[in-house]
């Protein structure tokens, strides 16, 4: 999500809206996340078939009893697959928001709080990474780690660096002149304590909102590059992973594609839901 939806997602609720704080679709959302975090964390709940091992002559199964979303090419159970492949998507989607959140932030922070030429010189650094691509960006970083589970949270982190920093710096700028930081300052506050006690708390909240929104689309661009064959390798399930592993059987076997992109889809639209929750709710 850009900058530009996550500001709108801040706005102040219109007349009336506000009085709805858990509408149906919010609920929906949170049970949508909390189950594939349990799917993560402990997949055994929900499935005893293993998801690396195929039965002979299963494959290709449609959906049925025993095989509840069918089997893939080499006679494993899907579902299996798609339950254990939300370790691999959701720990590497952490990885890549924690990655962007600390570096991003950083750089953001210390723009924000020196100014000067150290920040027109950080943020037209900032400004370069934005005007690339954020797929382009991964894969570059991608092409130079070597392909890889880690590799790809690593390389998704880099590409949203940037945007982290721009929002830091702004947040940073926006609360250095307030009156209440002037004020300190007017006592004999010093920098750093400043920074630490005023600045930065305040200027974080935004920040760790935008974390959130940033896991959804963290999810989809890991999924991407799995997709195109620089993520997870193969026979570890991966979500994006499973959606490419099923193309070449569109014709004759749906499922393999159409199960696991419908899981991508819910899990990135529940994320965005109560990523934007979070960031109203702090405005």
């Amino acid at each position: 999500m850009s900058l530009v939806d996550y500001a709108a997602a801040r706005q102040p609720l219109a007349s009336g809206q506000g009085a709805l704080r858990f509408p149906p679709g919010l609920w929906l959302a949170a049970l949508v996340m909390v189950l594939a975090l349990l799917a993560a964390l402990f997949p055994a709940l929900f499935t005893q078939a293993n998801p690396l091992e195929g039965t002979v002559g299963a494959q290709r199964l449609a959906p049925q009893a025993g095989h509840w979303l069918g089997t893939d090419q080499l006679g494993r159970d899907l579902f299996a697959r798609i339950i254990y492949g939300a370790s691999a998507s959701l720990s590497a989607a952490v990885t890549a928001v924690t990655i962007g959140l600390l570096a991003g932030t950083a750089l953001g922070v210390l723009a924000g709080a020196i100014g000067g030429r150290t920040e027109s010189l950080l943020m037209r650094m900032v400004d370069v990474l934005l005007a690339i691509p954020g797929l382009l960006l991964s894969l570059s970083v991608l092409i130079l780690l070597g392909f890889g589970t880690l590799n790809a949270a690593l390389a998704v982190g880099v590409a949203s660096i940037a945007s982290f920093a721009r929002l830091a710096r702004a947040e940073v700028v926006r609360i250095r002149h307030s009156e209440y930081v002037e004020a300190a300052y007017g006592s004999g506050g010093r920098f750093f304590t400043v920074l630490w006690r005023h600045i930065l708390p305040n200027a974080l909240t935004p920040v760790i909102a935008y974390a959130a929104l940033q896991f959804g689309q963290a999810i989809l661009a890991l999924s991407t590059l799995s997709f195109l064959g620089y993520g997870t390798p193969p026979p570890v399930p991966e979500w994006g992973l499973l959606i490419a592993e099923g193309r070449n059987y569109l014709a004759t076997a749906w499922w393999l594609t159409t199960f696991p992109g419908v899981v991508v889809v819910a899990v990135v639209l529940a994320a965005n839901r109560l990523s934007q929750q979070l960031a109203g709710g702090r405005r």
